[in-house]
């Protein structure tokens, strides 16, 4: 039997995964965080996204990972580095941050064939307070997403945690974009929406793996994708920002695979 036909799937198309695949998840989702981590002293105003790829590139090498990313549909990258109004999929470059910048760092590696996906908030210099609230507004909607995760709850109940926290902010929940099952592939059914109706949707079942990566805007919510077909941006040009974890459902709750190995997962240390 071929390892990525493990598992039972639901009716929904939804692949069940063994209590020994956690381990599995837990070693890509460790590795990507760590990565993550060390980047952060790196994310300075002068420094180009570009430089901060390649460093992300050494580091997947250096761990004798694989970027996920670096061909995946001709993306060139180790990471999507996504600054200001780029709600997600931004394109490293030479560009230099300037003070006050804020960003999402996206990385996903393979180990041992599996996948390991996590983004969180980064600032260059000094963090204004508007960008401030946005940043610490969509980590809490991520952890009021994961807070919903347990055996019998639905799909519906995270994007209703996340979007009725958010709305009641003065914010706005992107619905472009949307987590996904993830496991031996890198994107799976289902389709982890942010926004939506409590006790709608899939029911969650011990063994299902995905990400939850609310994307919140400080104006309206629509976006549009720039002419390299990858780039996201708001349409209104509003600050927008990211978190995302990778977890797997567990028999009474939820295990967060990407959590950081240095408590560094919200930018406020370098505030």
């Amino acid at each position: 039997m071929k390892k990525e036909h493990r598992g039972r799937v639901t009716r929904d198309g939804i692949r069940i995964y063994s209590d020994a695949d956690f381990a599995g998840m837990h070693k890509a989702g460790a590795l990507a965080a760590a990565i993550l981590d060390r980047v952060a002293p790196e994310v300075q105003v002068g420094q180009s996204t570009a430089a901060l790829d390649a460093m992300i590139e050494a580091m997947v090498d250096e761990a004798g990972a694989t970027s996920a990313t670096i061909g995946y549909k001709g993306y060139k990258h180790a990471s999507c580095i996504s600054v200001n109004h780029v709600v997600c999929h931004g394109i490293p470059g030479e560009k230099l941050l300037k003070d006050g910048d804020i960003l999402n760092i996206d990385v996903t590696v393979i180990v041992d064939g599996w996948f390991g996906d996590t983004s969180r908030m980064y600032v260059a210099g000094k963090l204004p307070r508007r960008a401030e609230r946005l940043i610490e507004v969509t980590h809490d909607a991520l952890m009021k997403g994961i807070e919903a995760v347990r055996p019998g709850n639905t799909f519906g109940d995270i994007g209703a945690a996340i979007q009725t926290y958010v709305e009641a902010q003065r914010m706005s929940v992107v619905r472009d974009f949307c987590g996904h099952g993830l496991g031996l592939v890198f994107h799976a059914p289902p389709n982890v929406l942010h926004y939506g109706r409590a006790g709608t949707g899939p029911k969650l079942e011990e063994g299902m793996f995905f990400t939850i990566e609310p994307m919140v805007n400080l104006g309206r919510p629509e976006t549009k994708v720039l002419a390299d077909d990858w780039t996201a941006v708001t349409r209104d040009k509003s600050l927008s920002a990211q978190f995302e974890h990778s977890v797997g459902v567990t028999s009474d709750g939820v295990d967060i695979f990407t959590l950081s190995p240095g408590g560094l997962f919200h930018p406020t240390y370098s505030a």
